[in-house]
């Protein structure tokens, strides 16, 4: 089976534990107002690499890719799933390490064809890193012109799978730069058990110079780089709720 790849990164340090083999696959449905890809988002477009492709590929530097394996990012990668499974299912064999970076916004959970490709998928998915852009669900459809519901069901999903999950969260000045949306997403965040890590990352700009290259208007022009300090704030917010909300629910036993 061949997939439409948008690239290919053979040293991410940044994209799951260790060093990764990561792959981009073209194509996503979400228009977040700071996403830095945009040259991802049309669907069946770029270069066709197969399975087998991308595999021998990853051999080639197997020996440095020290404590790591391969993930696959995008675009949103669950708009190739079919691909994905085939894939996953043939690095399992070969004893790879796979980590799929997701918005989640694919997941139908009232869709029984897809939710036989989600069981098969995670079953050989050994990391998730799901990007929750935001909680609230005006703000996100805002955001990102998308519904919020079908992420947050699908990181329950991976919590009814016991599939670890890293939560990464972008904090954008005037959008998501506030206590009370980040003090709830911690509330539901620590109701994840198998939650294994939070990167509360700062907005940057460095997207601006990508849509002036393809002549194309950044959405939040004008908008400032988060400040380090100002990252931490929001990173506290987030785990004081997530511990809150772990010890009302041991106090109520369902922890």
């Amino acid at each position: 089976m061949n997939g439409y790849i948008h690239s290919i990164e053979t040293f991410g340090t940044v994209d799951g534990p260790g060093i990764r083999y990561v792959v981009f696959l073209q194509g996503c449905p979400m228009r977040c107002l700071y996403c830095h890809n945009p040259d991802t988002w049309t669907l069946n477009t770029g270069q066709q690499k197969s399975v087998e492709e991308i595999l021998e590929d990853y051999e080639n530097y197997r020996p440095f890719l020290s404590g790591g394996g391969l993930t696959v990012t995008g675009g949103e990668p669950l708009m190739q799933i079919d691909f994905l499974i085939e894939l996953f299912e043939k690095a399992k064999k070969r004893n790879i390490h796979t980590c799929l970076d997701t918005s989640g916004i694919a997941y139908q959970a009232d869709n029984p064809e897809q939710m036989a490709k989600f069981d098969r998928l995670i079953a050989v998915t050994d990391l998730v890193m799901l990007d929750i852009k935001h909680i609230d669900p005006k703000e996100h459809k805002k955001l990102c012109k998308q519904p919020n519901a079908p992420i947050l069901d699908f990181a329950r999903y991976l919590d009814q799978k016991n599939v670890p999950l890293w939560i990464r969260h972008v904090v954008v000045p005037t959008i998501t730069d506030n206590a009370a949306s980040l003090r709830q997403l911690g509330l539901f965040l620590g109701e994840l058990r198998n939650l294994k890590a939070l990167d509360v990352l700062p907005y940057h700009t460095m997207g601006v110079v990508k849509y002036e290259n393809l002549g194309m208007e950044y959405p939040l022009k004008g908008v400032k780089a988060l400040t380090k300090e100002q990252a931490q704030k929001a990173n506290h917010i987030v785990l004081a709720a997530i511990h809150e909300k772990r010890e009302q629910l041991r106090a109520e036993g369902k922890l």
